[in-house]
């Protein structure tokens, strides 16, 4: 049924016929995985990135793009005999490809057991060939992979399905050897198409406040709670809420915290998630609260920044994906060399005196 729709549509757009070798120009990146042209992952972390094929691609795309910590998604060809193919030519069943989406998550949201454990409740991994209404190789489901460090996880996770099924699945499990972006019409196609078609069911996502990640399991930097815009909304003020939520910065040497120096530590406005020290801060003289470190490695996520015409590196909690500011290489020498400059309004101070009796006291003695 789908393939029939997409091969009029095909024709009516003009899509470009694919090449039928290896295109020199494409970039290879150091694992052996080849990339087509337009199929643009330069940026992707291949530790928190996946490519899972689950039958017609539209289906897997919008489910995925759909779960909580999923950054990015695109529908893909994966893993055929040559690089750049067209739709018509993967209809064929004829040059191995399958119809895939690419997945870049945030591990702190969704790790990739949650992710997994998600993408089997869309396909009938006991299908060869086959899902809904369509069959063909291209239709298999797959789960490939960017780095070897994820095999032991997908070998859990399928062997989870098969002791719940009491049989060996049919979906295959391979290292990603080569994915060339789809044609811009199947690029959400859901989105552009809500009555489009569609084998998945969206009834099985998660349900707001489902843990999707097991990073906090034994961590107690992590035993705080990330609440939802709403509540958030209510319990910030316009210029917490402008900071962490919009990723705004404060008017300098307005901070509260920015020449404070008693004993304690500071938290995330948003979670209460423990961030950064009192015995780490330091007076940079630039006008917010600056910090060599931060209390945990774990509680921080670092991430490109290039607004305002600059490259800098931004700053934001692990648990509540708060901006909190950046992160430049000009602090102590002494100290490692860093600078964490971070707004005040993206933090709550815990005195020390304060600290075991608002849970903190497992901190008193690191």
């Amino acid at each position: 049924m789908k393939r029939i729709l997409m091969l009029f549509l095909a024709l009516l757009v003009g899509c470009t016929k694919g090449g039928n070798s290896m295109n020199t120009e494409n970039n290879v990146l150091n694992t052996g995985l080849q990339i087509g042209k337009n199929t643009d992952i330069s940026t992707a972390d291949p530790h928190n990135s996946i490519v899972l094929a689950g039958g017609c691609f539209w289906g897997t795309d919008e489910y995925m793009q759909r779960l909580p910590g999923v950054v990015r998604t695109f529908s893909a060809y994966a893993n055929g005999e040559f690089l750049d193919p067209s739709y018509e030519e993967v209809c064929s069943g004829r040059t191995g490809h399958a119809e895939a989406v690419f997945v870049e998550y945030d591990p702190n949201v969704i790790d990739l057991e949650h992710l997994l454990e998600q993408f089997f409740l869309t396909i009938n991994p006991l299908q060869k060939n086959r899902q809904g209404n369509d069959r063909g190789s291209q239709y298999r489901s797959g789960i490939y992979y960017l780095d070897e460090t994820d095999l032991p996880i997908i070998e859990k996770a399928v062997q989870k399905v098969e002791s719940e099924y009491g049989k060996k699945i049919e979906t295959e499990v391979k290292p990603l050897a080569n994915l060339s972006i789809a044609e811009e019409y199947h690029q959400d196609y859901l989105q552009k198409n809500p009555n489009g078609y569609c084998h998945v069911s969206f009834d099985t996502l998660p349900k707001e406040g489902d843990v999707l990640t097991n990073k906090k399991d034994n961590n107690p930097f992590f035993d705080y709670e990330k609440k939802d815009k709403e509540t958030l909304k209510k319990e910030l003020t316009p210029d917490q809420w402008k900071v962490t939520q919009e990723g705004g910065t404060e008017r300098p040497f307005t901070g509260e915290y920015d020449k404070f120096s008693d004993e304690g530590i500071y938290v995330d406005i948003t979670t209460g998630q423990p961030l950064f020290s009192s015995d780490d801060k330091f007076d940079a003289g630039c006008g917010w609260p600056s910090f060599t470190k931060p209390i945990d490695d774990s509680v921080i996520e670092d991430k490109e920044d290039n607004s305002h015409g600059m490259i800098r590196t931004e700053v934001r909690s692990a648990l509540g994906d708060a901006h909190l500011g950046h992160v430049f290489p000009d602090g102590p020498k002494d100290k490692g060399g860093l600078r964490y400059c971070i707004n005040s309004a993206s933090l709550r101070f815990i005195p020390k005196d304060k600290m075991e009796e608002e849970g903190y006291g497992y901190l008193l003695d690191k």
